[in-house]
């Protein structure tokens, strides 16, 4: 679980005003005229369950998933996919291996062909639909980097964090990586950021994203952080707990006005019922 002991932000208010987004709306993908986003945490991380593995690992800043965080990323897919009432066109994952392992496993979930509702893993996925969506890497959905969420000690000693991005893409589909996708941060967070910079910054990747692709209905892998400042937001609340693999839910209304895109403000919604956070 994500459980936020310190650095509890005030409640944010989000933004009221109805932006014109000066891109043409593509085919319109969303015939409800409603564009949605789920921002979600990842599976279950190693470090939190067996704390030796930091004793050897070569990038203790960058633990993998669990087996049960694998399964728990799998089946929080199927739940999307026969849950919510509107189809994911596009899912951005920060490129820290347990987010990548998660929207992978979340992939093969919502593009399997015939899934079979009893599966487990994506081990029972036989073929998938590469059709279905686009995946891309994006920086600035990166854990808050600074000694809240990394220990200094086990922080890269030059303070950058470093990723070879062509090996977290080939863990998904061949195909299904968005070589051309313009991402809303192009490098790494700087370390040091403050809870309020780190704030700041995963507001502005979910509406610069939003903005960019405001015909599509978009999936956010991401960590305990991006989940509660978000939710914090735009539900206006104190936000507590994370749990691994938990969602929040926004919806806008999007209309076409003169060769433009029109976008309403975020609301919270619930379509997947137990979101997996607590606030008060």
């Amino acid at each position: 679980m994500y459980t936020v002991t310190c650095n509890v932000l005030p409640k944010v208010t989000s933004p009221r005003r109805q932006p014109l987004i000066r891109a043409t709306m593509e085919s319109s993908a969303n015939s409800d005229g409603y564009q949605n986003i789920l921002m979600m945490r990842h599976g279950d991380r190693i470090d939190q369950v067996n704390p030796l593995w930091l004793d050897t690992a070569a990038r203790p800043w960058d633990p993998p998933l669990v087996h049960d965080g694998m399964v728990r990323s799998f089946r929080t897919g199927q739940r999307i996919r026969s849950q919510i009432r509107f189809p994911i066109h596009r899912v951005f994952v920060s490129p820290f291996i347990r987010c990548v392992q998660t929207a992978s496993k979340v992939v093969n979930a919502l593009t399997a062909i015939d899934l079979d509702p009893n599966a487990t893993s994506s081990k029972d996925v036989l073929s998938i639909d590469k059709s279905k969506l686009k995946v891309s890497i994006e920086f600035g959905l990166s854990e808050m980097l600074n000694t809240i969420s990394i220990k200094p000690e086990i922080a890269p000693r030059d303070r950058k964090f470093e990723f070879l991005i062509s090996d977290l893409e080939a863990m998904f589909p061949e195909g299904m990586v968005d070589h051309n996708a313009i991402p809303a941060y192009k490098e790494m967070p700087q370390w040091g950021e403050t809870v309020q910079e780190c704030t700041v910054r995963f507001l502005n990747v979910v509406n610069t994203l939003a903005n960019r692709y405001p015909s599509e209905n978009l999936l956010l892998v991401t960590h305990g952080e991006g989940v509660r400042t978000t939710f914090a937001t735009y539900k206006e609340v104190d936000v507590y707990d994370i749990e691994y693999c938990a969602c929040a839910e926004l919806r806008r209304q999007i209309s076409s006005q003169g060769g433009s895109t029109k976008a309403g403000h975020f609301e919270v919604i619930t379509s997947l019922g137990q979101s997996g956070i607590k606030y008060h």
